[in-house]
Parts: structure tokens; sequence; C-alpha cells
């Protein structure tokens, strides 16, 4: 038998092609937080995330990565146009907002004495709730 070189097969030659479809990555963000974009078009710009796509890597925020979308008018009454919408953005691309200083930090993840998880920012050492 072959070796598989292909890139995205090598060393996966017992999972099955649905299970490497449904592969989630962790992520440090989730929905409700506010972040800073780093790198992009939006640099700079704060917002509040909608949406977190765990496949995928990518997340939507309030206001960032806007584009245009052509929509047509489903029902007589409803109006057709051109309306703008928030595009999914890389989250590598994004930073978590620190509590305390209001300023971006990276997150770390500490364990309690019940074995819980909680986000802390390493910046200030503060934890971060999750706001769901």
């Amino acid at each position: 038998m072959r070796i598989l070189t292909h890139r995205k097969t090598r060393g996966k030659k017992n999972i099955t092609r649905h299970e490497r479809n449904a592969e989630r990555s962790a992520m440090h963000i989730s929905r409700g937080d506010t972040v800073r974009v780093m790198r992009g078009d939006d640099e700079g710009k704060e917002g509040t995330v909608v949406r977190v796509y765990l496949k995928t890597g990518r997340v939507i925020v309030e206001g960032i990565n806007m584009v245009k979308k052509h929509r047509r008018a489903r029902t007589a009454e409803e109006q057709s146009g051109i309306i703008d919408m928030p595009a999914p953005i890389a989250v590598s691309n994004l930073m978590l907002i620190d509590p305390k200083s209001g300023k971006p930090t990276r997150v770390r993840v500490r364990l309690d004495a019940d074995g819980t998880k909680e986000r802390v920012s390493v910046k200030s050492g503060e934890p971060i709730p999750f706001k769901r």
C-alpha cells in the first residue's frame, strides 16, 4: 500500500471523511464578546461578536467587514435592492478587549478549585466572563 503524501490527509489515515469535516477548532472568542480588529481594512475598530463558526475558524462582528449584498424581493411587498451586511472575519485577526483597561489582550484559561474553566486576561489578570 502506498503512503499518503497529500497534505490534507497526512497522518489522518484512520479518520473518516465525515469526522474530518466535522472537526471544530477551539476558540478564545465566544458570542457576545467585545473584540478589536488587529489586521485588515477595519484595523482598530471594535465590535461585538454576533456569530461564531467553529468549523472554519471565523466570526461575524457587528459593523466590521461590511459587504454589499444584492437581494431579490421574495414577496410582492418586500423591497429588493443592495443591502450592507457583515461578512465573517478570521479569528486570528481579532483580540479580546481587557475588561479593566479597555485595551486588547491575549487570553489564558485558568482552572478553578471546583474544576471549571475561566478565561483570564494576560495583561491585567482579570477574569473575562462569558456573555451568553
